[in-house]
């Protein structure tokens, strides 16, 4: 188990780290220049310094502190491990990147790219079982006690974070770093997600295994027979099943087309795919 453990580290470890460094190279040369806030645990750093010019990377690493001594009991001992290694590593570089800043004369425009940016790093350490720390230990916490949805409780934190922001700077830059987390909390959906995006196709057709050979040799995609029947004729259907990627819907489409133009096809986004022609595995 403690042999799998380390073999586990040494192959998250670099990415634990380059995640780090790229969301605290962002926060210092982007977001802090503009006085703009980030979310969780770093934002109210962010503003602590604003206000008291309080070093950020010994903020962070010392508000974070509490939260892992609360929550040990929910939090499982690997992820436990790693974020802390993570929370630990993203203060360090905040200190050692304190000095780095970008030439971006438009708030608006550091707004985009520090979301952008700091989601990456976000998503690149969450992707690989750790975290930064931050509010998220809370939000599992309350989740424990009062069933609280998680994001409502990360919304409610950072709702707090902007109204304190709005107090401190001002309206405008509060408003500014809305569109940075907003931009933020897409692109780590987008690292956690995967980009091999693909469609669910369902069809229900009469000449369903006509259609299913076609799929499979046209295509190169494996079929899956659902076995249904009509509600309202009570007839037997043999209903088909596959995932596509994007770019081979409309060439499915027009397969079925020309075998069955009365079938009825359903497409839904699937979020990834993991399997033979898809996505292997999450590892980077």
């Amino acid at each position: 188990m403690e042999r799998d453990f380390k073999e586990f580290l040494l192959r998250r470890l670099p990415f634990i780290l380059l995640g780090t460094f790229i969301s605290a190279v962002s926060v210092n040369a982007l977001l802090v220049p503009h006085k703009l806030l980030s979310g969780g645990v770093t934002g109210i750093g962010i503003i602590l310094f604003y206000v008291f010019s309080l070093p950020l990377s010994i903020t962070v690493f010392v508000l974070n502190v509490p939260l892992f001594i609360m929550g040990y009991k929910y939090i499982s001992p690997r992820f436990m491990y790693l974020s802390i290694i993570g929370m630990a590593a993203y203060s360090t570089f905040l200190e050692l990147t304190k000095g780095v800043i970008l030439p971006v004369g438009n708030p608006i425009i550091a707004a985009l790219f520090g979301g952008l940016i700091t989601g990456v790093g976000s998503g690149i350490v969450l992707r690989n079982g750790a975290s930064m720390g931050g509010t998220g230990i809370i939000s599992v916490i309350v989740n424990k006690y009062f069933s609280l949805d998680i994001g409502w409780v990360n919304m409610a934190v950072n709702a707090v974070i902007l109204v304190l922001g709005a107090l401190v700077i001002s309206i405008e830059l509060a408003l500014f770093t809305i569109v940075s987390m907003y931009v933020s909390s897409k692109a780590i959906d987008a690292i956690q997600e995967g980009f091999n995006h693909g469609k669910m196709v369902i069809i229900v057709s009469n000449k369903s295994e006509q259609l299913a050979h076609e799929i499979m040799s046209k295509l190169h995609r494996g079929v899956t027979f659902i076995k249904g029947e009509g509600a309202y004729t009570k007839g037997k259907k043999q209903l088909i099943y596959c995932i596509v990627k994007t770019l081979e819907l409309a060439r499915l489409k027009e397969i079925v087309r020309e075998i069955d133009e009365s079938a009825f096809i359903s497409v839904s986004d699937t979020k990834e795919v993991m399997g033979t022609g898809f996505t292997v595995n999450d590892r980077f």
